[in-house]
C-alpha cells in the first residue's frame, strides 16, 4: 500500500507551475501561510511533490517534501532494481546522484556516505517508481515570506534536479551499472564467508586507510592491502568473476604488530565490512559477517540486570553477578557486559582492540595473579576459545602489547609497514606449549525481558526522536551516549536506531525475539517498519545498534530474566 491508497492521503492540489504563482503571491505574507500549501503539487514532466509538513517559522526544523517519480517517467532498467539488494544499490545511486545536483541550493536530500544503506531519503518501488524525501528551510524575511525565493527552490531548482538525476535517459547509466554490481558483488562475498569458515574478508588491493577521523573517504597514496600467501582465498562473485583477498578464518585470531602498522586500521575496515561501499571508497571488497559486532570499554555507562557472571565471579560487596546492574559501571564491568550484551543480539563474530578494552579485563598475568589471588575477575583470554568452541562465537583482536593470547590463537596476522604476513607457526614457538589450564565452558547466560513502559520516546505525547551526530540520541525525555558504538555509521542510522528503538514490541518476549520481529518487519517494509510514515530521514540500522542503544537507555527496566538458555 502507497501513501497515495490511504484514506488519509494527501489531497492534490493542482500543478507545480500553479504553486510557483501562488508562492509568488504569499510573498511578505505571514510565515504561516506556507502551511496553506500542504498536499501534492504535480509536475509537467510526470512528477509530483508532495509538501508533507511546513516549519512554524524560519528557525524551525525544515519543512519536509516527498518527489515521486512514475516509472514511465524515471525509465529505470527493471533488470538494475529487481530485488532487495539492487533496489537499495539503485536507489543509493540516485540519492547521490540527486544530492549532486541539488548543490549549492537549500534542498537536502541524505544520500549518506561511504556506506550504502537502507535509506529512507530515496527508494524504489517493486513498479520502478521512485521516491525521494527532501528537506527545505522555506525561506522567509524575519517572520513574512519570501515568495520569490521560495518559488525559484521548489518550482525551477528542485524540478531541474529531479529530471536530471532520477531519470535513466539523464543518468551516468554506466556509474549507474557499476555502482549496483559494486554492491551486489559485496554483498555476494558477504554471503560466501560461512560456507567458507571464514568470518572475514580483505581483498587484495584494498585502500583501508581513511582521509582523517572525521573523514571517511579513502586516504589519498594510502598501502594497496596485500593478502599473506598462507592465507589468501578465491571467492566468486557474480560480477567481477573471482576476487582473491585475505581470509580471515573461524576461530580466534590475532592481530599484531608495532604502533602504527596498520593493525586498528585493519580491524576498522572489518567493523565496516558488516556495510557495502560505495565504488571508490578502497574498501569495496572487504566485508564481514553481518553478525559481526564490535566490543569497547565504557567507563561510566549504565548497566541493567546482565548477566555477567562468565567474567566476574564474585564481587566484595557481596552483589550478584548473574543479575549484574549499575549507573556507572567501570572500564572492566561494562566490557564485561557489553560482551554479553552482543551475545545477547545474536553476536557472532566480536571486534577487540586492545586500544579501546580494558587491560584487566583482557588479560592478568602470572605476577598478579600471586599478587592478587582472589581477583573476581576472569580475563577474556581465558574465556575466548571456550566462546568459540563451545558455542562457535569468533573472536578478532587487535594486540600489540601483551602476547597472553599468543597460545589461545588458531590465526596471527602480523602488521608490519602496513604489509600482512601471517606468522601463526612462529608465535606458538615464542608461546610455547599452550596453557589452557584456566578455561571453563563459556556458561549460559540469562535472556532478559524488558518493560515496554519503560522504553517510551514521547514528550507531552508526542513522540521524540533525534539524531546529535553520530553518537548521540535523544530519545523521549533522555540523552543516550552511543559514542562507543563504533559501527553506526551515520546520524541517518542513529535516528534510524532511535525509530527501531521506538517502534521494538518488547511485549511478553525477550530482546532477542524482539529483535527477531523488528527485523521481520524491516524485511516486509523496509523503512516504513521504523519511521512509521513519520517525515524523518533515517537509514535502517542493525539489529546489534538497536539492542545497544536499549542497553544505554538509562530509564530502560529489566522485569525477567529467562535462565537456562543457549547462547
Amino acid at each position: 500500500m502507497t501513501p497515495y491508497d490511504r484514506p488519509d492521503a494527501p489531497r492534490r492540489r493542482g500543478d507545480v507551475a500553479a504553486l510557483g504563482h501562488r508562492l509568488q503571491d504569499l510573498d511578505g505574507a505571514s510565515y504561516r501561510s506556507y502551511k496553506g500549501l500542504t498536499g501534492v503539487w504535480s509536475g509537467e514532466d510526470g512528477y509530483d511533490l508532495e509538501i508533507r509538513t511546513v516549519q512554524a517559522d524560519p528557525f524551525a526544523p525544515p519543512s519536509r517534501l516527498r518527489v515521486t517519480v512514475p516509472a514511465r517517467t524515471a525509465g529505470l532498467p527493471t533488470g538494475l532494481y529487481d530485488g532487495p539488494v539492487r533496489a537499495r544499490a539503485l536507489a543509493g545511486f540516485l540519492a547521490r546522484a540527486l544530492r549532486r545536483a541539488l548543490e549549492g541550493s537549500t534542498l537536502r536530500v541524505d544520500a549518506g556516505g561511504q556506506e550504502v544503506l537502507d535509506r529512507s531519503a530515496a527508494r524504489i518501488r517493486p513498479d520502478g517508481t521512485v521516491v525521494a524525501e527532501l528537506s527545505v528551510p522555506l525561506p522567509g524575511r524575519g517572520r513574512r515570506i519570501d515568495g520569490r525565493a521560495a518559488a525559484a527552490a521548489v518550482t525551477v531548482v528542485l524540478p531541474r534536479a529531479v529530471l536530471g538525476a532520477l531519470r535513466w535517459e539523464t543518468a551516468d547509466t554506466a556509474a549507474a551499472q557499476e555502482f549496483v554490481e559494486t554492491v551486489e558483488d559485496a554483498g555476494a562475498l558477504r554471503d560466501a564467508l560461512a560456507g567458507r569458515g571464514l568470518v572475514g574478508f580483505v581483498a587484495d588491493g584494498a585502500v583501508l586507510p581513511r582521509l582523517s577521523g572525521v573523514d571517511d573517504r579513502p586516504l589519498a597514496g594510502g598501502v594497496p592491502f596485500v593478502s599473506p600467501p598462507e592465507l589468501r582465498v578465491t571467492l566468486d562473485v557474480p560480477h567481477r568473476g573471482t576476487v582473491t583477498g585475505m581470509g580471515v578464518p573461524e576461530g580466534v585470531t590475532l592481530i599484531v604488530g608495532g604502533g602504527y602498522h596498520g593493525k586498528s586500521t585493519l580491524l576498522r575496515a572489518l567493523e565496516s565490512g558488516v556495510y557495502d561501499h560505495v565504488p571508490g571508497d578502497g574498501r569495496e571488497f572487504v566485508v564481514a559477517r553481518a553478525d559481526t559486532v564490535s566490543v569497547r570499554a565504557e567507563d561510566e555507562r549504565s548497566v541493567q540486570r546482565v548477566d555477567v557472571s562468565a567474567f566476574v565471579t564474585g564481587l566484595p560487596s557481596g552483589n550478584p553477578t548473574d543479575d549484574f546492574s549499575t549507573e556507572s559501571a567501570s572500564g572492566s564491568t561494562s566490557q564485561a557486559a557489553a560482551t554479553v550484551e552482543a551475545l545477547e543480539a545474536g553476536a557472532g563474530v566480536l571486534l577487540i582492540d586492545e586500544d579501546t578494552a580494558a587491560t584487566n579485563a583482557m588479560i592478568r598475568d602470572d605476577r598478579m595473579r600471586a599478587l592478587i589471588p582472589a581477583e573476581p575477575l576472569v580475563p577474556f583470554v581465558e574465556r575466548v576459545r571456550p566462546l568459540h568452541r563451545g558455542h562457535g562465537v569468533s573472536t578478532v583482536l587487535v594486540m600489540g602489547g601483551s602476547g597472553e593470547y599468543l597460545d589461545r590463537a588458531d590465526t596471527v596476522v602480523l602488521l608490519q609497514d602496513y604489509t600482512a604476513s601471517e606468522v601463526t607457526g612462529r608465535a606458538r614457538e615464542i608461546a610455547g606449549r599452550a596453557d589452557e589450564a584456566g578455561d571453563t565452558a563459556f556458561p549460559a547466560f540469562a535472556r532478559r525481558e524488558f518493560d515496554p513502559r519503560s522504553v517510551d520516546a514521547s514528550v507531552r505525547g508526542r513522540r521524540r526522536v533525534t539524531a546529535r551526530g553520530r553518537g548521540r540520541l535523544t530519545f523521549g525525555a533522555d540523552d543516550i551516549d552511543l559514542s562507543a558504538i563504533a559501527q553506526l555509521a551515520d546520524p541517518g542510522q542513529t535516528t534510524g536506531v532511535g525509530c527501531a528503538l521506538a517502534a521494538l514490541d518488547l511485549r511478553g518476549v525477550t530482546l532477542a525475539q524482539a529483535l527477531d520481529r523488528l527485523e521481520e518487519a524491516v524485511r516486509r517494509e523496509g523503512p516504513d517498519a521504523i519511521t512509521r510514515g513519520a517525515p524523518v530521514d533515517v537509514a535502517v540500522p542493525r539489529r546489534h545498534e538497536v539492542a545497544a542503544a536499549l542497553n544505554r537507555l538509562r530509564p530502560a527496566r529489566v522485569t525477567h530474566l529467562h535462565r537456562n538458555g543457549q547462547i
